[in-house]
């Protein structure tokens, strides 16, 4: 059975929290970027009887961790983070706007990518996907893939921003595909979920990958 997940769109740019739980019912659950209040993120995890066990975070950007430090703070929760993401964590307001404040916390735990670890009742497998980020992970947890914000529902995660990369991105994405089954589900950072068979079928800006596809095929 795939890994029960649970949206929050949270904070000023509705990014998507998840709380993912190896069943309904089951006494913990994962949260992976925690984008917005942690009281809310704590009601969330209250209604459905179940405990905060670790937090993932994806990468740096500060609308992926501002309930971050006060969510680990009020829990105990352990953070697992990208160790290429890890100033962005520290020292959040250097790249966070000006009017939004972001709490620094270190993470306990710093991913590469190619890990797998074991919390919750759920078998994680941690993918290195730069491009929107230098150090962007993506979380395949129990047959869903939490994708950050690499790759969404008819669109891909924005390489203007410092570290951004097109090509990287691209081959991010690509590494997915070949990775996951096509009807692995795909949680993002924004947005509704989706699919990678479906984006790989119709994503306008996957047209790249579609037709280097079509030549090695023919």
């Amino acid at each position: 059975m795939p890994a029960v997940v649970d949206q929050l769109p949270l904070g000023p740019l509705e990014t998507n929290c998840y709380l993912v739980r190896a069943e309904r019912g089951a006494p913990e659950a994962l949260v992976v970027d925690p984008s917005g209040p942690a009281a809310d993120i704590r009601l969330a995890l209250a209604a459905h009887g179940s405990r905060c066990a670790a937090i993932l975070v994806t990468h740096g950007h500060f609308d992926h961790i501002l309930g971050l430090a006060e969510l680990a703070e009020g829990t105990g929760a352990p953070v697992y983070g990208p160790a290429g993401e890890r100033a962005l964590l520290e020292t959040p307001d250097a790249f966070t706007p000006p009017g939004i404040h972001v709490r620094p916390w270190t993470a306990d735990v710093l991913l590469e990518g190619g890990e797998s670890l074991e919390l919750a009742g759920l078998h994680v497998d941690v993918v290195a996907v730069p491009g929107h980020s230098p150090g962007h992970l993506a979380y395949a947890v129990d047959g869903v893939l939490l994708s950050g914000d690499v790759l969404f529902a008819g669109s891909v995660g924005r390489t203007d921003l410092p570290g951004g990369d097109w090509p990287t991105l691209l081959a991010s994405i690509s590494t997915l595909a070949e990775r996951f089954p096509p009807g692995t589900a795909v949680h993002p950072g924004h947005g509704p979920s989706t699919t990678l068979a479906a984006e790989l079928a119709h994503n306008p800006f996957l047209a790249e990958l579609r037709d280097a596809e079509r030549k090695a095929a023919g």
